[in-house]
């Protein structure tokens, strides 16, 4: 795709169209860098985004529940 750069202050920026950004689901950020002589845009790689969007405390169960304390809890360990 073809576009040209736009004057932003002291620098120059690009507009990229939304559908675009919609495609390949890019959101606020990017990654930009040179690579020999071309200018590299990424989108930012977010292996856990969205993991507790669906998390709820309240249904959450307790692993420690029912757990008896003994002596050895409240000794130090030698290795």
């Amino acid at each position: 795709m073809r576009t040209k750069l736009c004057k932003i202050g002291n620098s120059r920026g690009v507009v990229i169209p939304a559908s675009f950004l919609k495609n390949y689901n890019v959101g606020d950020e990017i990654d930009i860098r040179k690579e020999g002589g071309s200018i590299v845009i990424k989108k930012i790689n977010t292996p856990r985004e969205g993991w507790f969007n669906n998390y709820h405390f309240e249904n959450d169960i307790d692993g420690w529940e029912g757990m008896v304390e003994t002596s050895y809890d409240n000794e130090d360990w030698q290795w």
